[in-house]
Formats: structure tokens, C-alpha cells, sequence
């Protein structure tokens, strides 16, 4: 049962959030007319600083910071595919986002979906890739309280029974009515004081628990003893799937439209840019957690029967002081709240823009716009919420690990249409389709496991790469035949090869043309 200093400082670390969720009006205001540009993206106005928090508050969520040392916990070295994983990002990140904000920024393209029609002048494609983001987004919106769950009922700060789900109801309220009126400017302030309050209580916990169990050998000895010999080293049939799972995990990453709403608020490429460079400090945050795993383990901790990812809350609980315990539990909380709030306004957003002016109401003013995507992202995390306390827990871990496979699929119509268009929109919907069906197949056969198995030998592979493979063979192989038939394929209105070569102006803010 958590004691009273350990509650006092989680209720601080929220009741702050609140409060700077309260001011997310002030940051970077502008005297516009509503619009989607300005309630999801924030007017595209987020400067280096600001940017570094919300991406990387955005990608690093508070079911990765409990499950990678959940992994550590119970498989040892493969967890940390995690690190190369975040770290390809980067180089990713680097390219891609900043191209992607150059066109998008020309043309007004608010999700990567408008990028799509735009390049292939194609509303199927476009659809495609607006429905397979929002399906894979929602599984990891309920992932999000699952972490936040995990986190408090393994440090006795979440009730037991009604009063916890009304303590979650609670947490996501708040959020909700704060994202509702400020948009991707509420997440982007409480970005901050998660940076500031998980770096500072990992690093206190790091230290903390390193000198009470005698050190970084005393705890790997100690890890070792418990898993066994050899269990934090990669052996040689672990390699592949360990190289294709941070590879295909990473591209599938820089495709999922929270990532990219966060990228498209910024100001600039260039600001992209500084930021990808930064972002490896939210890497070594991750290895530390990873780390606290093999600490768990070295101090002996039991956490439950098929919850791994409760070990590093009950070595928090069991070693640490209240108040720094309560600040651990706050943070991830807070770790939680930034990504949940980005993902429902990136579905809210792709929903709006690509389903519903698309296809229900072309034309829909700007205000209408911001109104109906306020009310589905309140929908979504309705639905999120909803999904946690309808179903067991393997079930949203299971779709999200569909949810990674399939956003995959989108990745030769977006990131490889940003260097060429001369793959054929009708080829790309056939080897989506072809890689959603593969990777369904793959992942389900394997007892919804990621990595699958080929052949009568030991090689094991990411099921989401191997689809990919599937897709971009289909890709290429329908491009060359429509091209052969004469089938002909819709406007390109992004003229993006040229476009890039010529914008040698000085980057401009959001409020200059």
C-alpha cells in the first residue's frame, strides 16, 4: 500500500500537468480563425525546444519505459532491441520529417494522407493510409493506460476495484477537455515537465539502486543467476530477429500518424533537423529503464505471472523513498498522458481531413472542420478507455502488435514516394493489401507473435518486415505491368523533387507565407 509522501508527490506531479495544460492557450498564440492547422498542429509554430519535448515525449511512451525492463525482466539481452531501434530513428527523423514539413507546408497538407493524394493523386490510396494509421493508433491509445494501470496498481497508488477505474476515468478526463480546447498545444506544454520529471527521477532511481545493490556488476551477476548463463548475451539464431525487429520496428515507427502530426507541428526542416539530432538522449533514458530490469532481477523481485512489465514499479517500490517513488509514478503517468493526447488528435485529424471531407462533407468550413475533429478525439479516447476495462490486457498487446505490422504497409506510399512517384497508385494499394494480409497471416499463425519463423531452419524474422518485402515485390512487379498496359495513373501535384531543389530561401515561420 503506497504511504502518504509517495501519494502526496504523485498527486504534485499530476495536479502540475493540469495546471500547465491550463496554460497551453499562451504558447505561441495567434490571432487566426480556427482552423485544423491550428488545433492539431498548433500553426505549424514549435521551435527547437518545444519540438524536442513533444517528439520526443510523443515516441517515447510510458508502456515502452515499463516494457523494455519488462522484456529485460523475463527474456534479458533481447530487450535491448529497443536502443538500436530508437536510435535508427534518428537518421530517419532527419530525413524524412523534414522533407515530409518542406511539401506539406507548400501544399497545406495536414496529415501524411494529403501528402498521398497529392503525390499519386489517387482518394483510394489516400484512404488507405489515413484507415490503416487510425487502426493501428487506437490499440496503442489503450496501451497507454494499460502502462499508466500496470505502473500505479504495482506501487499501490491505484485502487483496487471502482474506485481505480475512476481514477483512470479521472486522469483521461482531465486530458480530454484539456486536448479538446487547446489541441496539440496542451500534450506539447505537459511534454515538458515529463522530460524534466523522468529524467530527473531516472537518474536519481539509476543511482539509487545501483549503490544499494553494489553496483552495475553486482546487479548483471545477479541478472545473470536469475535468467540463466547465457540469457544477456544474443545468441547467434537470436541475431536476425533481433537486426529486423529494431530495423522494421523503427520504419514502422516514422509511419504512424502521432509521430508525424508531432513532426508537422514543428516550424521548419531545419528545426526537424536539430531536434533529430537530440533526440538520442531520450535513447539513453530508455537503456537506463532497460537496465532497471536486470536490477529487478538482481534484487530479487517477483512480479506477477504473465506481468513482467510490473517489475521495475515494485523495485521502485520496494527501495526507493516515498517521495521519490511518487515522482517515478508521476512521471511515467505524465509519460502516458503526452503520447495518448497526440495520438487521439493525429486519428482525429486523419478522420476529419480524409474521411470525412473527403467523403461525407467536401465542403466543410475550417471551423466545422475543428469541431467534428474535437468530438472524435474525445471518441477515441472514450474508446481507449472503454477498450482497457471491456478487455483483458493480451488483447490490446496483441493488437498492437498488429498495429506495427500494419503501419508498415503504408511505407512505400509515403517514404518512398517522397524520393520517387514513379511507383503506380494501383500497384501500391496491391502490395498494401498483399502486406496487410501477409502480416496479418504471419503474426496470428505464430500465436500472435512478431517474429516468425521461415524454413526448416533456425532463421527468425520480424513479421512486419517480411510483409514489407512482400508489399514493395507486389509495388514494383504492378508498376512495371500497369506500366506496360498504358493504365494511367492520377496527377502528381506535389512536383516534390523540383520543389525541394529550389526552396534555398531562408526558413520562415508558421505566420509567413
Amino acid at each position: 500500500m503506497a504511504d502518504g509522501t509517495m501519494t502526496a508527490t504523485f498527486l504534485a506531479v499530476i495536479g502540475g500537468a493540469s495546471l500547465l495544460a491550463v496554460t497551453a492557450r499562451r504558447l505561441r498564440p495567434s490571432g487566426r480563425l480556427p482552423s485544423l492547422e491550428g488545433w492539431a498542429l498548433a500553426d505549424r509554430s514549435l521551435g527547437p525546444v518545444w519540438t524536442w519535448f513533444l517528439l520526443g515525449g510523443t515516441i517515447f511512451t510510458a508502456y515502452t519505459f515499463t516494457a523494455v525492463p519488462g522484456l529485460a525482466y523475463g527474456n534479458g539481452a533481447a530487450a535491448f532491441f529497443a536502443v538500436p531501434y530508437t536510435v535508427i530513428v534518428c537518421p530517419l527523423a532527419f530525413v524524412l520529417l523534414s522533407r515530409l514539413w518542406t511539401v506539406a507546408r507548400a501544399h497545406g497538407y495536414v496529415t501524411v494522407a494529403d501528402f498521398v493524394r497529392g503525390r499519386y493523386g489517387s482518394p483510394p490510396l489516400a484512404l488507405v493510409v489515413a484507415l490503416t494509421g487510425i487502426l493501428a493508433t487506437m490499440p496503442y491509445l489503450a496501451l497507454q493506460l494499460l502502462g499508466i494501470r500496470a505502473v500505479l496498481t504495482a506501487g499501490g497508488v491505484y485502487p483496487r476495484g471502482a474506485a481505480g477505474d475512476l481514477v483512470m476515468v479521472a486522469l483521461f478526463a482531465g486530458l480530454a477537455v484539456a486536448t479538446y480546447r487547446h489541441g496539440l498545444r496542451a500534450p506539447t506544454v505537459i511534454s515538458a515537465l515529463k522530460a524534466v520529471a523522468v529524467f530527473v527521477s531516472l537518474t536519481a532511481v539509476t543511482w539509487l539502486v545501483l549503490e544499494r545493490l553494489g553496483g552495475p556488476g553486482a546487479v548483471f551477476d545477479g541478472a545473470a543467476r536469475r535468467l540463466g548463463g547465457d540469457a544477456l548475451a544474443l545468441t547467434p539464431a537470436q541475431q536476425p530477429a533481433y537486426a529486423t525487429l529494431a530495423l522494421g520496428s523503427a520504419l514502422a515507427l516514422m509511419m504512424y500518424p502521432h509521430v508525424l502530426t508531432a513532426g508537422f507541428a514543428a516550424d521548419g526542416p531545419r528545426t526537424l533537423r536539430k531536434v533529430a539530432v537530440a533526440l538520442p538522449a531520450w535513447t539513453g533514458l530508455l537503456a537506463l529503464f532497460g537496465v532497471l530490469g536486470f536490477a529487478a532481477l538482481a534484487a530479487g523481485v517477483r512480479a506477477p505471472e504473465g506481468g513482467a512489465e510490473a517489475a521495475v514499479p515494485m523495485l521502485v517500490d520496494r527501495l526507493m523513498p516515498g517521495p521519490l517513488a511518487g515522482l517515478v509514478f508521476g512521471a511515467i503517468t505524465v509519460g502516458a498522458l503526452v503520447p495518448a493526447a497526440v495520438m487521439s488528435i493525429a486519428a482525429a485529424t486523419s478522420f476529419v481531413r480524409n474521411v470525412y471531407v473527403e467523403y461525407v462533407h467536401p465542403t466543410a468550413t475550417p471551423k466545422r472542420q475543428v469541431r467534428i475533429a474535437k468530438a472524435v478525439s474525445l471518441i477515441a479516447k472514450a474508446g481507449a478507455v472503454a477498450f482497457v476495462f471491456g478487455l483483458r490486457d493480451q488483447d490490446a498487446i496483441n493488437l498492437q502488435l498488429l498495429g506495427g505490422v500494419w503501419i508498415l504497409q503504408i511505407f512505400p506510399a509515403v517514404a518512398v514516394g517522397l524520393f520517387t512517384g514513379r511507383l503506380h497508385p494501383r500497384a501500391l494499394l496491391a502490395g498494401w493489401g498483399v502486406g496487410m494480409a501477409a502480416g496479418t497471416y504471419l503474426v496470428v499463425r505464430e500465436g500472435f507473435s512478431s517474429i516468425v519463423g521461415f524454413g526448416s531452419g533456425p532463421l527468425e524474422i520480424y513479421a512486419g518486415l517480411a510483409a514489407l518485402l512482400l508489399n514493395l515485390i507486389v509495388a514494383v512487379a504492378g508498376t512495371a505491368v500497369l506500366e506496360r498496359l498504358g493504365v494511367p495513373r492520377g496527377a502528381d501535384l506535389t512536383d516534390l523533387p523540383s520543389r525541394l531543389r529550389v526552396r534555398r530561401r531562408p526558413e520562415t515561420g508558421a505566420n509567413q507565407q
